[in-house]
C-alpha cells in the first residue's frame, strides 16, 4: 500500500462549470476515498417566500439553475396549482411539456459537449454546442428568452404558440435530429470515447437504488424510473418508455442521455401531434392555503417541490431537493477504485449542477 495524500479537486476546475469541491484521497494514483465540499454559491433563494408573493416567486424558482430554468419554473407552478386547486388549460399542459422536452435537449447536449471536452475531444465540444444553439433559437423565438424564459405563471403559460410556429419548429427539430444523430455515433462508437468511459465509475443496480440516485445517473444502472410517467403536464397522454442502460458505468450514462435526446424529440412531436386549441390559462383568485410535494423529472433526474401555504400571499416554506444533491452520494461510491485522471469525467458523469443544489 503506497503513502496515502490528499489532493483537492476544485472548487474551479477546467472541466467544472460550477464550483464542486473535493478532497481526494489518493494512494499513488488510485482514489480511495473522496469527501465533498459545497456551500460557495449558496443565495438563500428559499428563504425569498416571506418577500416576494406567491406570483413573483416564480421568477425567483427558475432563476435557481440556469440549465434547468424552465422546469423549476413549472415545478414551482404545479406546486402552488396543487395546493389551491387549480387545473390549468390543456393547451397549457402541452406547450409546458413541449418547452421542458426542449430544455431536456438542451441540457443534454449542453452536457454532451462538457462531456467530449473532458476527454479532449475538443472538435466533438464545439459540435455538440453548435446543434444545441438551434434549440436556445427556438426558446428566444417563443418565450423571449435562452436561458431565462418567465413563461410559466400559476394558472398556465403567459404566451401561446401558434399552430404555423409549432409546424415550423417541428421541422427545425428534424434537421436538428438528424445532426444529433451524426454526433450520437461518435458518442456510442468512437475508440477513445469508449476507451475512456467503457468499466469506468461502475454503480450497480442496487448501489444507485440504495443510494438514491436519480435521473440518467440512475437508470444508467438498469433502474426503469422516470417521474415523467407520473403523468403530469402532458406526459399522461403521451407514449414513451424509460431510457434504461444496465452497464453501471460511464459509458451506459452516456448513451441514456444520449438516447434521450432522441426521445425527447418524439415527445415533442406527439405533443405538437395531439395539442389542442383552446385558452392557455385560467385566472387565479385567493391565496393557497395548504401544503403540497411534487415531484418532477429534470434533465439531471428527480426534483422535488415543497409548499407550505397559510392563506397571505406570502409562503410559509418552499423547498426544492434537487438532482445533483442526491447524486453526490452515488458519485462517492464511484470514485474509489479510480485513476486520478479519470475523476473529471466520474465528476461530470452525474451532470452536477451545484446552483441547483445550493440555491
Amino acid at each position: 500500500m503506497g503513502e496515502r495524500t490528499i489532493i483537492p479537486f476544485g472548487p474551479q476546475h477546467p472541466v467544472l462549470p460550477e464550483p464542486l469541491h473535493l478532497d481526494l484521497i489518493m494512494e499513488d494514483e488510485k482514489v480511495v476515498g473522496a469527501v465533498p465540499s459545497i456551500g460557495f454559491v449558496h443565495r438563500g433563494l428559499e428563504k425569498l417566500v416571506e418577500k416576494r408573493d406567491f406570483h413573483e416567486m416564480m421568477y425567483v424558482i427558475e432563476r435557481i439553475c440556469g440549465i434547468c430554468s424552465f422546469i423549476h419554473g413549472q415545478g414551482y407552478c404545479q406546486t402552488i396549482e396543487a395546493i389551491m386547486g387549480v387545473e390549468i388549460p390543456d393547451r397549457a399542459k402541452y406547450l409546458r411539456t413541449i418547452w421542458a422536452e426542449l430544455s431536456r435537449v438542451h441540457s443534454h447536449l449542453l452536457w454532451l459537449g462538457l462531456m467530449a471536452d473532458a476527454f479532449g475531444f475538443e472538435s466533438l465540444f464545439m459540435h455538440c454546442w453548435r446543434v444545441r444553439e438551434k434549440i436556445l433559437d427556438i426558446f428566444e423565438e417563443t418565450t423571449g428568452g435562452r436561458v431565462i424564459f418567465s413563461v410559466c405563471k400559476v394558472g398556465g403559460v403567459w404566451k401561446d404558440i401558434n399552430n404555423a410556429t409549432l409546424t415550423r419548429i417541428v421541422s427545425t427539430l428534424h434537421v436538428v435530429e438528424k445532426e444529433t444523430k451524426e454526433l450520437a455515433k461518435v458518442f456510442i462508437k468512437d475508440y477513445t470515447v469508449q476507451k475512456r468511459t467503457r468499466g469506468v465509475g461502475v454503480l450497480t443496480y442496487k448501489e444507485a437504488f440504495d443510494l438514491g440516485a436519480v435521473g440518467p445517473t440512475l437508470r444508467g444502472s438498469g433502474v426503469r424510473q422516470d417521474l415523467r410517467q407520473l403523468g403530469y403536464a402532458a406526459y399522461g397522454e403521451l407514449d414513451f418508455e424509460p431510457v434504461v442502460e444496465i452497464d453501471g458505468d460511464c459509458y451506459a450514462r452516456t448513451v441514456v442521455r444520449v438516447r434521450e435526446v432522441f426521445q425527447s424529440f418524439d415527445l415533442i412531436y406527439q405533443a405538437v401531434g395531439k395539442i389542442p386549441d383552446g385558452d392557455i390559462e385560467v385566472k387565479v383568485k385567493g391565496n393557497p392555503n395548504g401544503e403540497y410535494l411534487s415531484r418532477l423529472e429534470q434533465p439531471r433526474g428527480q426534483v422535488i417541490y415543497y409548499g407550505k401555504a397559510n392563506g397571505t400571499k406570502y409562503l410559509d416554506r418552499f423547498r426544492v431537493r434537487t438532482p445533483t444533491f442526491a447524486n453526490i452520494a452515488p458519485l462517492l461510491k464511484m470514485l474509489p477504485g479510480a485513476d486520478l485522471a479519470d475523476v473529471p469525467i466520474l465528476a461530470l458523469t452525474i451532470d452536477p449542477c451545484i446552483s441547483c443544489t445550493e440555491r
